[in-house]
C-alpha cells in the first residue's frame, strides 16, 4: 500500500504536510510549523529568516519564501534537503502523537501527491522525486533506531 498526502487537513495523515500546525524549538528559536522552517532558512542570519519565522501562516512563509525579489543564500540547492530534513525530524521528535502516526506507517511507501512539485513531491505524472516523502520514510527509519527512553514524550 502507498500512503498518500497533501493537505494539512487530511486525516489521519494531514500531519505529514509541512503546513501542519505542529510547532517546534529548533537552532534556539520557535517555528510554528515544518514550512516556516524551511522558507526561513533560505534567508538564514538576514533580517529575511525573522520576517519569514514570524509569518501569519505556512501558506504566507511560503509565499515570503519564494519571493525572488530577495536573494537565497549562495549554498541553497546543496542544503535545501538537509533543512528539509532537520525540519522533518524535529517535528516529529517534538510530537508524539505525530510520531505515532508516522511509525504507525511501517514500510509503506510515503508520497506527497503534490501535482506542481516535481521535486519535493510526486509532480502531475506521479513521477517526481518525492523528496518530502522520502525524507519521512527517512526520519520514521531514524526514529525506530531512537530507544524508546531517548524520544521526548511530550505534545
Amino acid at each position: 500500500m502507498t500512503i498518500r498526502f497533501y493537505s494539512n487537513r487530511e486525516q489521519p495523515y494531514g500531519c505529514f504536510s509541512n503546513f501542519s500546525p505542529h510547532g517546534f524549538d529548533l537552532d534556539g528559536r520557535w517555528w510554528p510549523t515544518s514550512e516556516h522552517y524551511f522558507q526561513a532558512q533560505k534567508f538564514a542570519g538576514t533580517a529575511r529568516e525573522q520576517v519569514v519565522r514570524q509569518a501569519s501562516g505556512p501558506m504566507e512563509a511560503a509565499r515570503l519564501g519564494r519571493d525572488r525579489r530577495y536573494p537565497v543564500r549562495s549554498d541553497w540547492e546543496q542544503v535545501k534537503d538537509a533543512v528539509m530534513r532537520r525540519a522533518v525530524q524535529c517535528k516529529f521528535e517534538t510530537h508524539a502523537d505525530i510520531r505515532a502516526t508516522l511509525l504507525a506507517t511501517d514500510d509503506e511507501l510515503i508520497v506527497e501527491a503534490a501535482e506542481h512539485d516535481s521535486y519535493w513531491g510526486c509532480g502531475a505524472d506521479g513521477k517526481g522525486l518525492n523528496r518530502l516523502g522520502t525524507t519521512l520514510m527517512d526520519v520514521r527509519r531514524a526514529l525506530r533506531q531512537q530507544p524508546e527512553s531517548s524520544q521526548p514524550q511530550t505534545a
